[in-house]
């Protein structure tokens, strides 16, 4: 099912660039300021570039004078849902609401460390970050509260988008 692409592609733009805004931050969090992602944090970005394609594309669509399928919509508001459903999850985990999983102890590798670094058994290597402890917080919540809080959002603007649409046809 194809539907009138006239008020979706900006909220489905905006959408993917709130889910750009959100995966930017991350990574200025680790390259900017040094809080390496534990394997959750990783989690949580991957549907965040699923977004910003499907927003794209929803884009490019609607101003190519194309219709934007329906499941398209659909896919932007399911990988948004997903990121905050593993960042409720994460936040539970640093609070001690439930367990964590056992990849939760990985560190942030060794691709930033040169070969005397690898081959030196003295060396200082980084500390493995865990996803039950919390790097950093901005008004009482963790990175993975602010992540779940705004990419519901973001879902909501995806469903938005799409009932908008349904009532334009």
């Amino acid at each position: 099912m194809i539907l009138n692409p006239a008020p979706r592609p900006s909220l489905a733009l905006a959408a993917a660039a709130g889910s750009a805004l959100l995966l930017a931050g991350a990574l200025v969090s680790q390259y900017g300021f040094g809080l390496w992602p534990c394997p959750l944090c990783l989690w949580q970005r991957w549907p965040h570039g699923v977004a910003i394609a499907l927003g794209l594309i929803a884009a490019a669509l609607a101003w190519g004078g194309r219709g934007v399928p329906l499941v398209l919509v659909l896919a932007g508001a399911a990988a948004a849902a997903t990121t905050a459903g593993i960042g409720v999850f994460h936040a539970g985990v640093e609070l001690g609401w439930w367990a964590g999983l056992e990849a939760c102890s990985a560190g942030p590798g060794i691709g930033g460390l040169d070969v005397a670094t690898l081959l030196d058994p003295t060396a200082d290597v980084p500390a493995a970050p865990r996803c039950d402890t919390v790097a950093f917080s901005f008004l009482g919540l963790s990175m993975a509260g602010w992540n779940a809080a705004l990419s519901a959002a973001l879902a909501l603007m995806w469903l938005t988008a799409l009932r908008r649409a349904g009532r334009a046809t």
